[in-house]
C-alpha cells in the first residue's frame, strides 16, 4: 500500500470501528472514486496517504423528506486521527432554474468548493475541511463533521405561538443569521457565491453555537447580477425564519380561509408561488421595517437588493423596531 500504510496496518486502524463480530479480513482500499456507487459500508478510501473507513452516505431532507440519499457524500471515519468526518466525492449535476426572468444554469462543481474550503479556512460561519486528488485525479473533499441541527429543523421544534416566537426568539435568532449573510458578504467580496442557499445548508454547532454555511459545490451560471441567486436563496431563508416556517396557501385555507382574502398574487413568494411573502398581513404586529425587506422577494417588487450588505443594512434597522 502506497505512501507509508500497508494493508494489515489499515485493517488494524479500522478494527477498532468495525462490528463486533467482525473478524478481520482485506478490507477494500479504493484510490479512485470514480464510481462512488462501488464505495460503501467497511470500505477505505486514500487520498493523499491518509485512509477514510467509509460507514454510510448521507441523507438530505428537502420539504420535509429525510431520504434523499447523497450516494457520492460519504460518513467516514479519519483513520489516522480517529475523527468523524464527511468525504464528499465528485458528482456532476447540471440544471436550470428561472427566478423574476431572469435564467440561471445551476451545475456543481468540486473545484469550486475546495477553492471556497480553502478560502474559509479560519472563518468561524462556514464549515471546513480539505481537498485531495484521488489517482484518477478526481477533486475529493473531507469535510469537519459538525454536530447540531440544520436551522430549519430549529426553528420546527421551537415549542412558541408565532407571537411569543417573534418577540423572544427571533431577535436571538436574526442576530445569528446576520452573521451568517455578513460570511455572504466575504464570498462575495472575493469573487466567490454560495450557490446553494437553503435554511437547511446553515447549522447551528452545538458546541459553539455558532450558525455555519454548509455545501459550497453548486455554481451558477449567470447574464445578469452574479450574486442574484444567493440573495434570492437568503430571501427564502429569511421568510422562513420570520414566519416560523413556511406560510403557505393551503396552511391558511386549514388554518384561517379569511387570510386569504387578505392577498393577493404580489404577496407571494416570487420563487415558490405558494408561499406568503407579505407576512404582515398574516401576522400585522411584524414592523413595516422588516416587512419591507421580506417584500423585495415577493413577486410584487419592482427592486431586489444587488449586493448583501444592502440587506445586511435593512435588517440591522429593522431589528431595533422588534420589541
Amino acid at each position: 500500500m502506497s505512501r507509508g500504510f500497508s494493508q494489515k496496518q489499515i485493517e488494524k486502524m479500522a478494527a477498532r470501528w468495525m462490528p463486533k463480530d467482525w473478524r478481520g479480513g482485506t478490507l477494500r482500499v479504493h484510490t479512485d472514486t470514480t464510481n462512488f456507487f462501488d464505495i460503501g459500508y467497511g470500505d477505505v478510501v486514500l487520498l493523499d496517504g491518509r485512509p477514510y473507513l467509509i460507514r454510510n452516505s448521507a441523507r438530505e431532507g428537502r420539504f420535509g423528506l429525510d431520504d434523499d440519499v447523497k450516494h457520492w457524500v460519504k460518513r467516514s471515519i479519519d483513520l489516522t486521527r480517529a475523527q468523524m468526518c464527511i468525504v464528499k466525492l465528485v458528482f456532476y449535476e447540471k440544471f436550470f432554474a428561472s427566478i423574476a426572468g431572469i435564467k440561471f444554469e445551476c451545475f456543481r462543481s468540486p473545484k469550486k468548493e475546495a477553492r471556497i474550503l480553502h478560502l474559509v479556512k479560519d472563518h468561524p460561519n462556514f464549515m471546513h475541511g480539505i481537498s485531495a486528488l484521488d489517482d484518477k485525479g478526481n477533486l475529493v473533499r473531507v469535510l469537519e463533521y459538525i454536530t447540531g441541527k440544520p436551522l430549519s429543523s430549529h426553528v420546527a421544534d421551537i415549542r412558541q405561538n408565532h407571537k411569543e416566537y417573534f418577540h423572544k426568539t427571533l431577535p436571538h435568532i436574526l442576530e445569528h443569521f446576520i452573521g451568517c449573510l455578513e460570511a455572504i458578504q466575504f464570498l462575495h467580496e472575493h469573487g466567490e457565491k454560495h450557490g446553494d442557499i437553503r435554511r437547511d445548508h446553515i447549522l447551528i454547532d452545538s458546541q459553539t453555537g455558532l450558525y455555519r454555511w454548509i455545501d459550497f459545490d453548486f455554481n451558477y451560471r449567470h447574464r445578469e447580477n452574479i450574486y442574484g441567486y444567493d440573495l434570492f436563496g437568503i430571501g427564502n431563508v429569511l421568510a422562513y425564519v420570520v414566519g416560523k416556517g413556511d406560510v403557505t396557501l393551503h396552511d391558511l385555507k386549514n388554518r384561517d380561509s379569511t387570510m386569504l382574502s387578505r392577498l393577493n398574487h404580489e404577496d407571494l413568494n416570487i420563487v415558490f408561488h405558494n408561499r406568503v411573502a407579505n407576512l404582515k398581513k398574516i401576522y400585522p404586529y411584524i414592523p413595516n421595517s422588516l416587512n419591507e425587506i421580506l417584500l423585495h422577494f415577493s413577486t410584487g417588487a419592482n427592486w431586489f437588493y444587488e449586493q448583501v450588505d444592502q440587506l445586511i443594512h435593512d435588517l440591522h434597522v429593522a431589528m431595533a423596531d422588534i420589541h
